[in-house]
């Protein structure tokens, strides 16, 4: 019964992550309702049903559109698997009940912001005021929450963030800020440290990378909301446990 259950979540997860690639391209730039129905931003040809199906279609068409054959971006078909991955891992860690809950609307978050951020280099403010009430209320309501931590957590990023904005003049943005500082109330202040500590690895090795292969110059200036959004996949599903494990070691 679980792997069914399994596969339901990741059929959803593929059809939310195809929905979330249309909110992030076109929430910051106030697109979002004066164009109902999804067209090609090159040619702007509605898009018929067969071209919307979460990955197929994209293999189908060889990542081309059918009317202009300009390129699809991959960002389509990977927001859409990702999606779908991460509403199955959710499910499979935490079971039916509330963590679920509030894990799947902190990955819908993630992934509308990375998107947006990819694309733009934006984490819109509108994106992350319609998540923050649900959030709330659910910790509030629903799960076990010390609030002390929360609103440490949330000042605590607040000030670090702020006082590497400052230094850097620009290392990162306030975009960055909110982002974090959200974290920091959802996760509260450990497990938000564990959180910075994690997005700052994973920046300096994926830009490493991308370094070394050419991708990226010195100067190039990378959206580091994904980071920030991996970071947090990843103390949703293991942090307590890392957190332990290194509180334990001493």
């Amino acid at each position: 019964m679980e792997w069914f259950i399994g596969i339901v979540f990741f059929i959803y997860g593929l059809i939310f992550g195809s929905f979330y690639n249309v909110v992030g391209l076109r929430v910051p730039i106030n697109n979002f309702l004066s164009q109902r129905n999804s067209y090609c931003y090159t040619c702007k040809r509605k898009l018929s049903w067969s071209e919307l199906i979460p990955v197929v279609s994209y293999i189908i068409q060889k990542g081309k559109c059918k009317g202009c054959g300009d390129s699809i971006s991959i960002i389509y078909p990977v927001v859409e698997l990702a999606t779908g991955l991460l509403f199955t891992a959710t499910y499979l860690f935490f079971g039916l009940s509330f963590q679920t809950i509030f894990g799947l609307l902190l990955v819908s978050m993630i992934v509308i912001v990375t998107v947006s951020d990819i694309t733009y280099q934006k984490i819109p403010n509108k994106i992350l005021l319609f998540f923050l009430p649900l959030f709330l209320i659910i910790k509030a309501f629903f799960l076990d929450t010390n609030w002390t931590s929360s609103i440490v957590g949330a000042a605590l990023a607040f000030l670090l963030i702020g006082l590497i904005i400052y230094i850097t003049k620009g290392g990162m943005g306030i975009g960055d800020l909110k982002f974090f500082s959200l974290f920091g109330l959802l996760f509260g202040w450990q497990l938000f440290l564990l959180l910075f500590l994690l997005s700052t690895l994973y920046g300096a090795v994926i830009n490493g990378i991308l370094l070394a292969l050419g991708k990226v110059t010195r100067k190039t200036k990378v959206p580091f909301g994904p980071y920030i959004g991996a970071s947090a996949v990843t103390v949703l599903y293991f942090g307590k446990f890392i957190l332990h494990w290194y509180l334990s070691s001493f």
